[in-house]
């Protein structure tokens, strides 16, 4: 997967939890290098913390990308968030090949989903595990909060299982 953000929209971001499978911009399309493997059926959720445009910080060029070429190019111009592609071999083939779609601006949200909710929790309270310097403005008490708020559709229990957890990690916090 390569997600490339507009910098029209995005002034900056950063992938949570995967730093260790980060690839170079030209190694994307080079079916020699390995980020990770997913076999078929299986899923994957990634993360990005995303700084929006207005909102001052030093920037890292990402190279020659789609939204890097300009601020009055067709894909700039777009209002279009981000772009996803994903690269994929069919079994018996040695051929890679590629899929991509733009994250339209109609895209966003106004309220993140119980499933996203409780991810960012997930996420966040690993950051509070390892004192992240990502943390930010999270606590315990707040990742307790929010992934409480998004057990109404826990299939199997297990949301509320890691309810129970981060409430053990807070009192032991204390």
């Amino acid at each position: 997967m390569q997600v490339e953000f507009n910098h029209t929209q995005v002034n900056a971001y950063r992938l949570i939890g995967y730093e260790n499978r980060v690839l170079r911009n030209e190694d994307f399309k080079n079916d020699a290098k390995d980020a990770g493997d997913m076999g078929s059926g299986h899923t994957c959720t990634a993360l990005y913390e995303i700084v929006p445009v207005g909102v001052e910080i030093p920037l890292q060029k990402a190279g020659e990308l789609k939204y890097q070429k300009g601020t009055d190019t067709p894909a700039a111009k777009s209002g279009e968030w981000l772009t996803v592609r994903m690269r994929y071999k069919l079994p018996d083939s040695e051929q890679g090949m590629e899929l991509a779609t733009e994250m339209p601006a109609s895209g966003l949200a106004k309220r993140p989903s119980e499933d996203f909710q409780f991810a960012a929790s997930v996420a966040a309270f690993g950051m509070l595990l390892r004192d992240s310097g990502y943390k930010g403005e999270a606590t315990f008490e707040k990742v307790h909060e929010w992934a409480n708020q998004a057990i109404a559709n826990d299939r199997n229990g297990r949301r509320a299982e890691f309810v129970k957890l981060v409430g053990n990690a807070q009192r032991l916090k204390r």
